[in-house]
């Protein structure tokens, strides 16, 4: 109203203008209203049809910093037909059952696996007699090594340019029957049977037993024998026997109550299964203990245990 008590038309001003011509701005949620929604996305719309054409501000009036710029018509229209067309995938739940078999089967093939490995370098055997008191009681067990004595035959690579096997070609990989060694091996009388007896003569040696003493000899000089029981006897024979090339002459450590070598065979090497380790289950309690092997020394030298 002015002075002359006429009202005036107040010019409205563009702030009211906005207020009066913009709807109402609607909320949107992205899981509930769709992206081509008319009452989502009209307040959008307007505002992007409407910035261009806003009047200019008048003098004193504060300035409304416009709202950052949105993206184009057609990148708004892309990125909805985007979201329309493109589905999330849910990865499937795998079936249990199946999962279930294939790992069983797999601990079942290692089981196996495992079970050969051990089967084809470790044995055990169980002590019948007493041909091996007192280092071994009967009804003893114990394990033993089938890998201590393995061989390698170098004539395989007799076709390698400048390579000779030589004369001799099997070679032990890790060490090689000695005098003293406690060893499972099928008997030459009875394939069929397991033996287990003491190394006394490798291949090369001369093995002899004084009638009178029952000292063992080997190429002439007395063994010192702190493991054996009893005095040893002759069966038959006293020697001398020179043990063949790969082969053995064994005894047991009861020399009166063991049938070995002094009855006239040897042990051919392919027929040793493997050398003692470890004993347990000693006099019916779960003992564990290394093998009773000894380095057999001649008479005057000092026994020692391995």
């Amino acid at each position: 109203m002015n002075e002359d008590g006429q009202v005036e038309d107040e010019e409205p001003s563009w702030e009211a203008e906005a207020e009066q011509e913009f709807p109402p701005e609607a909320l949107y949620d992205p899981l509930v209203n769709p992206w081509n929604d008319p009452a989502s996305t009209s307040a959008i719309e307007y505002r992007l049809s409407q910035q261009e054409t806003r009047p200019p501000l008048r003098a004193g009036t504060a300035p409304a910093y416009p709202r950052p710029p949105y993206a184009g018509a057609d990148e708004f229209t892309e990125l909805r037909r985007r979201l329309r067309q493109e589905t999330v995938v849910v990865p499937r739940r795998p079936r249990i059952w199946s999962v279930t078999i294939r790992e069983l089967a797999e601990t079942l093939l290692l089981a196996v696996l495992i079970f050969l490995a051990v089967r084809a370098s470790m044995q055990n055997f169980r002590v019948e007699g007493q041909s091996m008191q007192p280092s071994l009681d009967n009804g003893e067990y114990l394990i033993v090594n089938k890998l201590t004595y393995s061989q390698i035959d170098l004539s395989i690579f007799d076709w390698i340019p400048f390579f000779d096997s030589g004369a001799n070609p099997v070679h032990h990989l890790w060490a090689t029957p000695d005098r003293g060694d406690v060893i499972v091996f099928r008997a030459p009388t009875n394939p069929d049977r397991d033996f287990i007896k003491r190394i006394i003569g490798v291949p090369g040696d001369v093995v002899e037993i004084e009638d009178t003493t029952g000292k063992v000899r080997v190429n002439g000089e007395a063994l010192d024998e702190p493991y054996i029981e009893g005095q040893t006897a002759c069966h038959g024979a006293c020697g001398p026997w020179q043990v063949p090339e790969r082969s053995y002459f064994v005894m047991g450590d009861n020399r009166q109550n063991s049938s070995d070598s002094r009855q006239g065979w040897f042990v051919p090497e392919e027929n040793i299964i493997g050398k003692a380790l470890i004993t347990y289950w000693h006099d019916g309690n779960p003992e564990l203990d290394l093998a009773p092997n000894h380095k057999v020394s001649l008479a005057g030298e000092a026994s020692a245990e391995e």
